[in-house]
């Protein structure tokens, strides 16, 4: 298992859970940016991990870039492009993730934050979530590409000219998160959805989600045949002719993830 200071990692039943610890709000630090990066590589590649559930140790979720670290950052010589190349990955390393990820919004999400909310594949928010752009109020830019997968145009626009933040219980009305519960059933509700998810095929699951990452943006007629060119692939697979004789057979399937 690979190595982190930042985050915790535990694996069970081909569930991962990451979990960000850097007290006291699990603010963006180069280091965590670098680790969250490494990790989500890790167990994209951890044949052993089928879905992963994501969520942040304490009251907060993620308060968003680290602020302090900023102020004392260099401005020249690259330090900043390479801060900000380095936040990026962090983002795409979730999205780009070959396993589904669940995330397990326990507080606030806040700039940076709701950019690692808006990678992840499945949301399901505590009732003390809030997910929010306070960068207008702090002098800083960023966040409101991501946040443009998750709200519409005069919400988005709201939160962005003025840092107003959006309730859990908002979220679910708005449709941007499958649940909001209780903060003690939040990891519950992620991991009953988790195994839900790993009792599936592998093999079509991450299908699944390479075909919605890559259509996202497509036409419909350029997305509908990568998705026919998809299935094409995935019926080649044991599973995928496990999953039709199990139900010819009116039996639970045996996946082996080939």
């Amino acid at each position: 298992m690979i190595q982190t200071e930042k985050l915790r990692i535990a694996v069970t039943d081909h569930i991962a859970v990451v979990t960000m610890d850097n007290p006291p709000v699990n603010a963006q630090s180069r280091q965590l940016q670098d680790e969250i990066s490494a990790t989500f590589d890790y167990l994209s590649d951890d044949e052993d991990v089928r879905v992963i559930v994501f969520t942040g140790a304490g009251k907060v979720f993620s308060a968003g870039a680290d602020i302090k670290a900023r102020t004392t950052m260099p401005t020249g010589g690259g330090a900043q492009r390479s801060h900000l190349r380095s936040a990026r990955e962090s983002y795409h390393s979730i999205l780009e993730c070959k396993k589904p990820v669940i995330c397990a919004i326990n507080g606030a999400a806040l700039g940076a934050g709701l950019a690692l909310v808006a990678s992840c594949d499945i949301l399901i928010a505590s009732e003390d979530a809030r997910l929010g752009l306070p960068e207008v109020t702090v002098g800083l830019m960023g966040g409101s590409r991501h946040a443009m997968r998750l709200f519409g145009h005069s919400r988005l626009r709201r939160m962005m000219f003025t840092g107003m933040r959006v309730t859990g219980a908002e979220l679910y009305r708005l449709g941007v998160v499958e649940a909001c519960v209780a903060p003690d059933k939040l990891m519950d509700t992620a991991m009953e959805l988790a195994r839900e998810i790993a009792g599936n095929s592998p093999v079509a699951v991450q299908l699944a989600k390479h075909s919605l990452n890559t259509i996202e943006e497509m036409s419909l007629r350029d997305g509908y045949r990568f998705e026919q060119d998809m299935t094409m692939q995935l019926g080649k697979s044991e599973d995928s002719k496990e999953a039709m004789r199990a139900f010819v057979e009116k039996r639970k399937p045996v996946f082996v993830g080939r």
